[in-house]
């Protein structure tokens, strides 16, 4: 079956954040990342089922949705894992800062990557936990974990390491290797575990597949939450979910604290959404991959032709992570954006240098977007 991603979708007065934050006469909004393209067919007519059935009260998980999470996630990452390890939460972002909470005192720090998806530095600043950050470096053109200087980062007070994996921004998927190292330095340190992995279904490198920082051994797996979501690869954050997986029973008790009270949970449209895209979603979700590959080439070739632009390989999710630092501009983001382009700024990540691009939608689209970075490179 094909689907169809060039379809021009028009997201104007639909509420959406990212297109209407910007005049969208002016600017090209590629930044918050949600992408362009309809959901899956079987999303849309999952939904329209239950919306048809025109009562819409209060609801609970359904019937075997810890068991086809499950599944899923053997499927997908080849983990096997007990549908008891399994907490439904709202999102992602809610469980990391649950993890901050619960897992640490108010005199301990957190080891945090740099760059990387700023709710996980808000995470611990609104709770008032100091962080310390791991800086990742280039390594042939993959952000890595500086392995050799995470003794020296920790103190005496490091109680947890939030990790994020396929990396954000930088779209690293690491490897077994990789993973095993970080893990095991973590055990060692006796340091919990809160691992971001909500674009474990886009890892676009052929070479590569996703492996969850927990299946490397029982003994990370002990003091790791690991955070997962269809919202991202299946486009529907506006009504998602998500779930914790947490072997330890003291790390699922943890990842509870304020369901039902101040954290809702997911509503019965995300339960409806979400079990479709498991059961159904993957014949969409594997021509997505093939259509964000060609879009991440283009963008590559375009960037590599550009002396003043650069980028990393691009292993996974849609985003790009661009360094603008030989453009020699104070601010890369206002530049693109008076130019008619709308990135996340990368100081939001922990680089101003940088600018992040959201490469999920079409391509009409993405040439406008590489034409306005040609323009000012």
């Amino acid at each position: 079956m094909g689907f169809d991603f060039d379809n021009p979708t028009n997201r104007l007065e639909t509420d959406s954040i990212r297109w209407d934050t910007f005049d969208s006469k002016n600017v090209l909004p590629l930044w918050v990342a949600d992408m362009d393209f309809e959901s899956p067919p079987c999303i849309i007519e999952a939904l329209s089922k239950r919306v048809e059935n025109g009562v819409y009260g209060y609801t609970h998980s359904p019937d075997g949705f810890n068991r086809l999470i499950a599944q899923y996630v053997f499927e997908q990452y080849q983990w096997k894992i007990d549908p008891d390890w399994v907490v439904i939460l709202p999102s992602v972002v809610s469980g990391l800062y649950t993890s901050v909470q619960q897992l640490t005192n108010s005199d301990e720090n957190v080891l945090i990557p740099n760059p990387v998806y700023h709710h996980l530095r808000l995470a611990c600043s609104s709770s008032n936990r100091l962080f310390i950050e791991m800086p990742l470096h280039l390594n042939k053109q993959r952000w890595l974990i500086p392995f050799e200087a995470l003794p020296s980062l920790l103190t005496n007070k490091t109680r947890l390491a939030l990790f994020c994996n396929p990396q954000n921004p930088g779209s690293t998927v690491y490897t077994h290797e990789e993973l095993k190292t970080f893990g095991n330095f973590c055990v060692q340190n006796n340091l919990w575990i809160c691992s971001d992995e909500i674009h474990a279904g886009l890892v676009l490198d052929e070479a590569k597949k996703h492996i969850p920082l927990a299946s490397i051994s029982t003994e990370i797996a002990q003091r790791t939450i690991t955070l997962m979501s269809p919202n991202k690869t299946f486009n529907f954050p506006g009504s998602g979910l998500a779930w914790a997986i947490a072997e330890n029973p003291l790390l699922r008790k943890a990842i509870q604290v304020g369901l039902h009270q101040t954290i809702a949970l997911p509503n019965l449209f995300a339960y409806t959404a979400a079990s479709a895209a498991l059961k159904e979603g993957e014949p969409w979700r594997q021509e997505l991959i093939q259509y964000l590959r060609l879009n991440r080439d283009l963008i590559q070739a375009k960037i590599n032709g550009l002396d003043s632009l650069s980028i990393g390989k691009m292993e996974g999710s849609y985003l790009a992570w661009i360094d603008c630092s030989k453009l020699n501009h104070i601010n890369p983001h206002q530049l693109l954006l008076d130019a008619g382009l709308a990135t996340s700024p990368g100081s939001q990540f922990g680089n101003s240098n940088f600018v992040r691009l959201n490469f999920g939608t079409q391509r009409s689209r993405l040439n406008q977007a590489l034409d306005i970075l040609t323009s000012v490179a």
